[in-house]
């Protein structure tokens, strides 16, 4: 699907979708409690319905309907899947669910779009190759094989948070009590809380013993009480709150300001980059770098710190921004770890933008465009987390025509 944006004021009353990143967890919950579980306020992105399937591979009945997903807790500690696992381009999705399907000592094989399986997995394939289980990359396919067994595991807190919650559910699973010992400075501890969180909601418990050390008490039961909900979505929300830095007026709404996601910091960094031209540090909140980037392009300019991990999401992220919103005249450098956006003039992209098949690319591009006017090719990415997102910017009078090619 492709978009040509008109410039046009965004105006209105918005709800965002709901957290993906608790939908992931709150779903494997739910697989792995004994009775049936109720999730309300989900919303069915891609990402999520990967997970879905997954777990219907693994033998997990589920029910979605509109907003709700009805979740049977079944056997999936000793599930034996006939089919591959297909995740689509969630890594959520991958990283999550690999351990899971380590619990039993039946083959597994996971599948998905090309960049998730180009993105790192070495984390797991150290530890089944020190655990003495089956892990084998080739074709476009993870296969694996456990049983997973409790004790301790070390891995490094730099690379994903995504490896330490696999661990922390799958781990949680078994009999005896285990560790995880994360070896270096930990990245995005947020999504690490997010995790905690959810386990709590069945009523399971993961300490932090220090900085570095989680402990999972083994012969724990995961029991839902029947529902649970799931919150509005943080980086969600960044991207209609956006048009309130480029002449828009828009309240959000319905956002948990209680909530333990990470990215609930852009509101400060919108205040910062509205404000001047200030360094900030998107370590624990890489997910916010495009629009990030975007709006320091359309105000002051800003220095970005912990931009590493960008090459290794949906697309190069840094790279990729730099390449779109160079077209409308913005001026950006990206470095090993840091991204620098220049005050340039902006004005309409005399070519087309792309949406490198990236969720966070097209909507950021949206928002700008908005203001300038733009065409982006490939806007059907946002099905990946906020399916709605056009239909929503519509409401608020973003005015634009979508067309096939």
């Amino acid at each position: 699907m492709n978009v040509k944006i008109e410039k046009s004021i965004a105006k209105g009353h918005i709800v965002p979708p709901t957290s993906k990143s608790m939908a992931h967890r709150l779903l494997i919950g739910a697989a792995l409690a004994s009775e049936n579980t109720k999730i309300v306020n989900i919303t069915p992105c891609d990402d999520v319905l990967a997970t879905v399937d997954c777990l219907s591979e693994l033998g997990i009945s589920s029910l979605l309907y509109g907003s709700i997903a009805e979740i049977s807790g079944g056997e999936i500690r000793k599930a034996k899947p006939k089919r591959e696992l297909n995740c689509r381009e969630s890594g959520s999705t991958l990283r999550f669910m690999l351990p899971i399907a380590l619990l039993s000592g039946n083959e597994t094989v996971f599948i998905g779009a090309p960049r998730l399986m180009e993105r790192p997995m070495a984390v797991y394939e150290d530890i089944c190759l020190e655990k003495g289980l089956k892990y084998s990359q080739k074709d476009g396919k993870i296969t694996v094989c456990g049983p997973l067994s409790a004790g301790d595991y070390s891995l490094p807190g730099n690379i994903s948070s995504q490896f330490i919650t696999g661990l922390l559910f799958a781990l949680s699973a078994l009999n005896e009590d285990s560790r995880i010992h994360i070896t270096t400075e930990v990245e995005s501890r947020s999504y690490i809380e997010l995790t905690r969180a959810a386990m709590a909601e069945y009523g399971v418990e993961v300490l932090w013993e220090d900085e570095r050390t989680l402990y999972i008490k083994g012969g724990q039961n995961y029991s839902s009480g029947g529902n649970v909900f799931v919150e509005c979505d943080y980086s969600g929300a960044a991207f209609p709150d956006a048009f309130n830095l480029i002449g828009g007026e828009v309240l959000v709404d319905g956002l948990n300001p209680d909530s333990l996601q990470g990215d609930r910091v852009y509101k400060e960094h919108y205040k910062a980059i509205d404000g001047g031209t200030p360094t900030i540090d998107i370590t624990d909140c890489p997910d916010l770098g495009p629009i990030l980037f975007t709006l320091a392009a359309a105000k002051n300019g800003a220095r970005f710190i912990g931009t590493k991990r960008l090459k290794i999401k949906e697309s190069d992220r840094a790279r990729v921004m730099a390449e779109e919103l160079s077209k409308f005249g913005a001026d950006i450098t990206v470095l090993e770890n840091e991204v620098i956006v220049n005050k340039t003039e902006i004005h309409e992209p005399f070519e087309p933008l792309y949406g490198h098949n990236d969720h966070r690319i097209v909507m950021s591009l949206a928002v700008l465009a908005s203001k300038y006017g733009g065409e982006i090719i490939g806007a059907e990415a946002v099905k990946k987390s906020y399916p709605a997102f056009f239909e929503h910017i519509k409401k608020l009078g973003i005015e634009f025509k979508t067309y096939e090619t």
